[in-house]
């Protein structure tokens, strides 16, 4: 599999990092010295962002949110590329949403790219060592797409977990924004969230 990243942060570094290991990755930045500096560190390619969106038949869109779909919709992205977008616009305030609808507004940038939401709901760091088996939800609307995506994930030691279409996606994106509050303040997300056995109520106690 050939993997375009389309940024050169923390997210693009643990992602492709363990990528690399397997396929063939290029590093796309808007800074070519940090971009190549990236590659040579987990023995990758560097390129523009247009040359990683031409040769990734799978792109990584890590840019900042707040640049995000302007970026992605000046890029030439060919027909049938699969997007992942590991995005979150999130205001560090109050932990709410800036943006209501990040993976939908960059499905109507690149219409003619199959745009799938995935690894939003964790920080770098937990990409760099996953817990074995976490869960990673993925919001896409196109199966051989997700598929793909999903052959990442479990290149992670991960599991994908199907979760709707790109129109559920800003549930994911709310769902970041909600745990990251609780987890900024000591909590544990996790803790919210029943057993499958008993998530419909199935499980009697006694």
């Amino acid at each position: 599999m050939r993997i375009g990243t389309l940024g050169n942060g923390l997210m693009a570094e643990a992602l492709a990092g363990q990528w690399a290991r397997e396929h063939e990755v290029m590093i796309g930045g808007r800074d070519p010295g940090r971009a190549g500096e990236l590659a040579r560190r987990i023995g990758a390619q560097a390129g523009t962002l247009q040359e990683a969106t031409t040769f990734g038949d799978v792109l990584l869109l890590a840019l900042p949110a707040e640049v995000a779909v302007e970026a992605v919709g000046e890029l030439d992205v060919p027909p049938g590329r699969i997007l992942i977008d590991c995005t979150n616009a999130i205001d560090q305030q109050n932990f709410t949403l800036a943006e209501s609808a990040m993976a939908e507004r960059i499905a109507r940038a690149v219409p003619h790219a199959h745009v799938v939401k995935a690894f939003n709901l964790a920080a770098d760091a937990v990409w760099r060592h996953p817990p074995e088996d976490l869960a990673v939800p993925l919001c896409g609307d196109d199966p051989t797409a997700l598929a793909q995506v999903g052959r990442l994930v479990r290149a992670l030691g991960c599991e994908p977990v199907q979760a709707g279409g790109v129109v559920r996606a800003k549930l994911l994106e709310a769902t970041a924004a909600l745990a990251i509050g609780i987890w900024v303040t000591g909590g544990d997300a996790r803790a919210m969230f029943p057993p499958l056995e008993a998530a419909f109520g199935s499980v009697h106690p006694g």
